[in-house]
């Protein structure tokens, strides 16, 4: 059976592969999302979704701007705390917000994110003598972030209200429970394997090597994942149409699953998955209002942040490679005039003696 095991392991990594695989369920959910998205949004009617978006209050959209501020800025501290750990303590905090929120705004919305994400990553990080492996390294801590707070907060809120996410996994709620008691007890034998050596805490080999935060820092990053996603399904709530009521937790169960889903199919932006499962999740509000309200969320979380991102990458990037130079080159210009001007008074000698 172990020979089996084998072969059939060896066979699949040469013949399929882990990169193969992740590509075609990418491109499986995709498809299905998209298909999904265009019979949902059959016979939607452009000017009702044009009227609901006026119709949602001003106010409650500054309040969710606010929220999706306040997002961001605790998605600095991913970048911060991993660096903090990895022992790169010379790197300020200011370089590592820089860094988290181009990289996740950027690459979150070209998609691939894992890679885009990364380079711009090292962009930033190689000025402060990072390498390619430090680099790597931050990437899955601030991935190991991301996803022990969704797994904390998707099990807290399915445990409370497992119906919420019946609706878009068609599982019965009782199942749905006994997955969010999972995901608990999952991140309960995490921190348990933490406390009982410090030498567990080392992963990687052959010169990749990255040491687990402990179980009380491992818990401050948690919360770093949590109040995260507080945020962003708070934004989310406060452009929801008022009729019908939902309840704060059945939302952010709705919004966690969308947003994983979206980060699963690697669509930039997690274009039409995070919309679709929005739409198939909440049959009970009115397409035109759902769409008003998925507009609006993607221009204060998606739009902004990504031209805001590109932005200050490019007059980064126009401040390191033309006006540094320039200045540099000005100011050995004025520490030359002595020399240079010293140059033409031989040969005006040998004239005179001609």
């Amino acid at each position: 059976m172990h020979r089996l095991l084998t072969a059939l392991g060896r066979g699949f990594k040469e013949r399929i592969g882990w990169k193969r695989l992740g590509i075609a369920a990418s491109l499986l959910i995709i498809g299905f999302a998209v298909t999904t998205l265009v019979r949902t949004l059959r016979g939607v009617d452009t000017g009702v979704i044009l009227i609901a978006l006026t119709e949602i209050p001003p106010h409650r959209i500054a309040l969710a701007a606010l929220c999706v501020i306040g997002a961001f800025c605790t998605l600095t501290f991913y970048d911060f705390f991993a660096l903090r750990t990895i022992g790169k303590k010379l790197v300020p905090y200011r370089i590592a917000a820089l860094s988290s929120f181009t990289s996740y705004s950027i690459g979150h919305n070209i998609g691939a994110t894992v890679f885009t994400g990364g380079a711009i990553r090292f962009r930033i990080y190689s000025d402060y003598g990072l390498t390619a492996i430090d680099v790597a390294k931050i990437c899955f801590l601030s991935g190991l972030t991301f996803w022990l707070g969704n797994l904390f907060v998707l099990g807290f809120g399915m445990a409370w209200h497992p119906w919420a996410a019946s609706a878009m996994d068609l599982l019965p709620p009782a199942i749905n429970r006994l997955i969010a008691l999972g995901c608990l007890c999952g991140i309960a034998a995490y921190l348990t394997w933490l406390v009982m050596g410090e030498n567990r805490r080392e992963l990687g080999q052959n010169g990749w090597k990255v040491v687990l935060p402990s179980a009380r820092l491992t818990l401050l990053q948690i919360l770093i994942g949590v109040v995260d996603l507080g945020f962003c399904a708070t934004a989310m709530y406060l452009l929801m149409p008022a009729q019908p009521g939902i309840d704060f937790v059945s939302l952010a169960v709705v919004f966690i699953l969308a947003t994983l889903l979206g980060f699963a199919s690697h669509a930039p932006g997690s274009l039409g998955v995070f919309d679709a499962a929005m739409l198939v999740a909440l049959p009970e509000f009115g397409r035109e209002q759902l769409v008003a309200t998925l507009v609006v969320f993607r221009i204060l979380y998606f739009l902004i942040p990504f031209g805001t991102a590109i932005s200050i990458m490019g007059a980064r990037e126009c401040w390191l490679n033309v006006v540094m130079p320039w200045q540099e080159r000005r100011r050995l210009h004025e520490a030359c005039p002595a020399s240079a001007s010293t140059v033409p008074r031989p040969v005006q000698s040998i004239k005179s003696q001609g």
